[in-house]
């Protein structure tokens, strides 16, 4: 049997139909940049996240640099992040002329330790004669990006309370969280619409895909929404008039109607991801793995939530990870490897001056972690044969 990671055919052939529909409408109508399906998409998004602003954009990436740029993050300043995540995170921030300063994970969930966020600034920066928060090497500290990893929120009341002491403004990457939940001083809140603002990546692995790069921006500020919109389109207000430089950020026309076609489905699909983490939970059990290898965390399970973990990665932890896989693809099942290095130990990021074992706990998890297939229409049978091909190596 050959299972793949993830397998995308299966929901194009339920929505083939409707998505044809769409892309015929827009061809129809001559307009493919920021016209009525992006502006469409955008109050869906809203609906959705309920928040009031959402600003369609050409990428996660480009969402990240984009906001960094409407806050007046760049030369001068540094953002706080996780040093185990997808390299645009500290990529933007760089981009944007700022310095990424890398913190640990919390080791069972894999999420930025918001107790390390406070023990470095305690311990590296310090307060000016305005009492704003400087870094050793004199960088103006300015703001928190948390990552919700493989679709779980991370830990949003502490690292609330951490940027509030220190005024420091949060900007969520939810670029993997999309429909996750936290509750958030008391209130069920979705992944994104917790900080300053948050963003989203639709790259077509992600649980609500695009058919190409494709991302999104929400906040609640409107002045914010209103510069995040004159920076995707070149800084242009009005037209041909740039009181700012911006970039080519815009997200296509074709793109958000295949977005609008999909987002009804986001809940089914959530819903459906759990229930395949669910029977890969009972399958561990019933053959005595999950005693041998670490299952994924789903810490708000128990918190009333609808979408306490989206399960954008089925990720487990093994000491014997490398040979697990290799034995995996010798069975025809397709594994990934999220992520090999930390962030402090990529080589466009040795001008930081990090050395390895600063992050122990990055450090173990790109060592352990072995990514699973999880997509909403994996079969239970697939399930089950994936299981026992790692019993089967365990013996």
């Amino acid at each position: 049997m050959r299972i793949p990671l993830l397998d995308l055919r299966e929901q194009y052939r339920t929505l083939a139909e409707p998505i044809q529909a769409a892309i015929d409408a827009v061809f129809r109508s001559g307009r493919f940049i920021l016209g009525p399906q992006v502006e469409a998409f955008e109050q869906a998004i809203c609906t959705y996240c309920d928040v009031p602003h959402a600003v369609g954009v050409s990428s996660g990436t480009d969402a990240l640099l984009a906001l960094l740029m409407a806050l007046g993050i760049g030369q001068g300043d540094a953002v706080i992040t996780t040093a185990y995540t997808f390299f645009a995170t500290a990529g933007s921030i760089a981009r944007a002329g700022a310095k990424p300063l890398f913190v640990d994970i919390d080791p069972i969930t894999y999420n930025i330790r918001p107790s390390a966020i406070e023990e470095y600034i305690e311990k590296d920066c310090q307060a000016g004669s305005n009492g704003e928060l400087k870094t050793r090497g004199g960088e103006k500290l300015r703001a928190i990006i948390p990552v919700h990893l493989f679709g779980l929120c991370c830990d949003m009341d502490e690292i609330h309370q951490i940027s509030e002491h220190y005024q420091l403004d949060v900007v969520e990457d939810a670029a993997q969280g999309i429909g996750a939940e936290y509750l958030f001083g008391g209130r069920t809140a979705k992944a994104g619409a917790m900080g300053e603002a948050g963003f989203f990546s639709f790259y077509p692995s992600k649980n609500l895909g695009a058919a190409g790069d494709a991302g999104m921006i929400i906040c609640r500020d409107a002045e914010l929404a209103k510069e995040l919109r004159i920076l995707r389109d070149q800084g242009m207000e009005p037209r041909y008039h740039h009181r700012v430089i911006g970039g080519n950020f815009r997200l296509d026309e074709i793109q958000a109607a295949i977005l609008a076609v999909k987002l009804p489905h986001l809940e089914s699909w959530s819903a459906a991801r759990r229930a395949a983490a669910d029977f890969y939970g009972a399958e561990f059990a019933r053959t005595g793995l999950a005693k041998k290898i670490a299952l994924p965390a789903d810490p708000y399970r128990d918190h009333g939530l609808t979408n306490h973990h989206i399960y954008h990665q089925y990720v487990i932890r093994t000491a014997m990870r490398d040979a697990v896989r290799e034995h995996l693809v010798r069975r025809g099942i397709e594994t990934a490897i999220y992520y090999p290095l930390g962030l402090h130990e990529q080589k466009c990021f040795s001008y930081l001056g990090y050395e390895k074992g600063d992050f122990p706990e990055t450090e173990r998890a790109t060592r352990e972690t072995l990514a699973l297939p999880m997509y909403p229409e994996l079969t239970r049978e697939a399930q089950r044969y994936v299981v026992d091909a790692i019993a089967e190596f365990f013996g």
